[in-house]
């Protein structure tokens, strides 16, 4: 039974990496992510300069399951790129640098530093929710995702895959982003929502609003995989509640090449471990031999 995958040109052993926002800052928390079994690293998401992020709090544990977080793109800045992807080729991992930018230029530049430090690709982050000018206004505008993929795939010869967060266009802008060059669309990011103390009568949060993460989020990203696939039947990495191997499994049937994980990793270290073993027995179940054999399953029913 095989688990390997082939996402853009990256052949990895299984699907299932972190999510950006999860560790990836620092070669120590490179390390701390292959230990947890990764397939690939994808960074925090990398600006041209450093980010400081908001002030706390930062993060709400919600009751019902996941978190609502507003960081606000906290990065060491470009210039730790080369160090990150050292980090993880002396570990033999894949690196894949999130970007950011408040406009073309500067993921271009950032890009850029990427290419020149040797990692293995991209993810465009068009989808944050809560740092203003760097994310969601950008990805909810199909226009914009075409210029800054364009922009990006003509200056690198690095695999793109972008990753697009909730909108009423995301269909378009996934269509845009394909149009440009992108090799692959991650679907999706965290939501953008609030949680306010009853008693305080305040936002939680220091920035207000923040991005739902989680098992809340995960049949909505189901959804979203779901109706790209079939518009296009694009090569994707699903993202949003993977917390065990049936939400992985969702995400593969409903299109996705590989996953993604992010709040799980904070609540386990054997969550990946536990997938891969799950997602072995379900191959079995349905007597296949290939996980790529059930990619898009159930568009074929």
């Amino acid at each position: 039974m095989s688990l390997e995958v082939k996402v853009a040109t990256l052949n990895l052993r299984h699907p299932v990496m972190n999510a950006s926002g999860v560790l990836g800052d620092t070669p120590g928390s490179i390390t701390r992510l292959v230990k947890l079994g990764v397939s690939a690293v994808v960074t925090k998401t990398i600006t041209s300069n450093p980010r400081e992020g908001f002030n706390p709090p930062t993060i709400v544990k919600l009751p019902t399951g996941g978190l609502i977080n507003a960081v606000g793109l906290t990065n060491p800045g470009k210039e730790a790129i080369k160090e990150l992807t050292r980090a993880a080729k002396v570990l033999g991992v894949p690196i894949i640098i999130s970007v950011a930018g408040r406009n073309t230029s500067e993921f271009v530049e950032v890009s850029g530093e990427a290419w020149r430090a040797g990692a293995d690709a991209l993810e465009l982050n068009l989808s944050c929710p809560h740092a203003k000018g760097y994310g969601i206004e950008l990805g909810a505008d199909p226009r914009k995702v075409k210029e800054v993929v364009e922009a990006v795939t003509s200056t690198t010869s690095l695999p793109v895959l972008v990753k697009l967060g909730l909108s009423d266009k995301v269909i378009e802008s996934a269509g845009k982003a394909l149009e440009a060059g992108a090799d692959s669309l991650v679907l999706i990011n965290t939501i953008k929502a609030m949680c306010i103390d009853v008693y305080t009568l305040r936002p939680i949060l220091a920035a207000t609003y923040g991005g739902l993460s989680g098992p809340p989020i995960h049949p909505i990203a189901v959804r979203v995989v779901y109706d790209v696939y079939r518009e296009y039947g694009a090569d994707i990495i699903g993202v949003g509640g993977v917390s065990d191997w049936v939400t992985a499994a969702e995400f593969i049937v409903a299109g996705a090449k590989a996953v993604q994980i992010g709040t799980a990793l904070i609540n386990s270290d054997n969550v990946i471990r536990e997938i891969l073993e799950g997602l072995r027995k379900w191959l079995q179940y349905h007597n296949v031999k290939d996980v790529s054999e059930l990619v898009g399953a159930a568009h074929k029913r």
